[in-house]
This record gives structure tokens, C-alpha cells and sequence, in this order.
């Protein structure tokens, strides 16, 4: 996890917060309800290192190859 950045995205949505909650105000709930989960989606990509994680091809041929013997038959 690279704490920079983390703590910098952090600090970037508490800014945008302030900045557009005057604005955010007269949205539906609807509305507020999808700012907040897209700001907390990329505040939780922020403590990842994307760029070192392993991709879904990797992921899958990791599930899937205890049955590549079976799959050999």
C-alpha cells in the first residue's frame, strides 16, 4: 500500500466534499447516493498498487488449474 497516496486521495474527497456539498444539497437522494459510492470506490482503489496486481487471467488459470488433470481425461 503506498501511503501517499492514500492519504492524498483522502484529502482530495474531504476537499471535494466541502467544495460541492452546497451544490450537492439540492440533488436527490438518488444522486448523493452515487457521488459518495463513486468517491469511495476510487478512495478504495487508492490503497491498492494496481500497477503490481495480478490481472483476471492469472486470477482465473490460478482457480481453474488443480483441475487441469481432470480436464486431460
Amino acid at each position: 500500500m503506498r501511503w501517499g497516496a492514500f492519504f492524498t486521495t483522502t484529502l482530495i474527497i474531504t476537499i471535494l466534499i466541502f467544495i460541492q456539498w452546497t451544490r450537492i444539497k439540492k440533488y436527490s437522494k438518488k444522486e448523493k447516493l452515487v457521488f459518495f459510492i463513486l468517491l469511495f470506490i476510487g478512495w478504495g482503489l487508492s490503497m491498492f498498487d494496481l500497477q503490481n496486481i495480478a490481472g483476471p487471467v492469472t486470477v482465473i488459470s490460478a482457480l481453474f488449474k488443480p483441475f487441469a488433470p481432470l480436464m486431460e481425461l
